[in-house]
């Protein structure tokens, strides 16, 4: 089976108009440590709930999408399709 590296976006419970876009390979743990204050970009708006998340094979991929995501046009992309 091969790894896969997931790209995902997390809505804040405590204002639900903030949105976090970020990258991992273990999606679970990775949400346990926004929600536990670990993350200093995230901290402030914890609890988070993944809203959505995409599964990549290639890594590259994955980052490049993140990277997309952040960016203005990926922003209202997330915002209106995701």
């Amino acid at each position: 089976m091969m790894a896969m590296t997931y790209v995902y976006i997390l809505q804040s419970l405590v204002d639900p108009e903030r949105h976090y876009a970020g990258v991992t390979a273990d999606l679970r743990s990775r949400l346990r440590k926004h929600n536990a204050g670990e993350v200093l970009h995230t901290s402030k708006y914890a609890p988070w709930t993944i809203k959505t998340y995409l599964a990549f094979q290639e890594k590259k991929r994955a980052l490049a999408f993140e990277k997309y995501l952040k960016s203005g046009s990926g922003r209202a992309f997330a915002k209106k399709r995701l």
